[in-house]
């Protein structure tokens, strides 16, 4: 057996996978996990170009992303600080933590809505 694969699903074993996502009102542009983890790199690494970096992404993207994002929200998400010699920076506002941190639990609340919702439809599937 090779011990580098993971083990076979069988058949009957069956995941769900779901995401979250923020849109603007006509459903153009969305803030998704991306955005989530771009916001957690910049907050943890202070810079948006170590952000994109580690997410190995271009900088161009991620800065588009950001103000997409902004623009749903309405509301900056950094502060940004132009390089000099040692390089640009940029903070998260007070708002993005908020939004951060509601994200963490919006999404606890989802997974733990979501993990009772699928045991009570495995249950179901199960009573045939």
């Amino acid at each position: 057996m090779d011990m580098d694969k993971p083990p076979r699903p069988e058949r009957k074993d069956v995941f769900l996978n779901y995401k979250i996502w923020l849109s603007g009102l006509t459903g153009n542009g969305m803030v998704d996990d991306s955005t989530y983890m771009l916001l957690h790199l910049i907050g943890e690494k202070g810079s948006l170009k170590a952000a994109a970096d580690e997410m190995k992404i271009s900088y161009r993207k991620a800065w588009g992303d950001l103000e997409k994002a902004e623009e749903i929200l309405g509301y900056a998400l950094t502060q940004k600080h132009r390089g000099g010699k040692d390089g640009g920076s940029s903070i998260l506002t007070p708002e993005a933590t908020r939004l951060l941190e509601a994200y963490t639990a919006l999404q606890q609340r989802f997974d733990d809505n979501v993990e009772e919702a699928f045991k009570e439809f495995i249950s179901r599937l199960r009573q045939v």
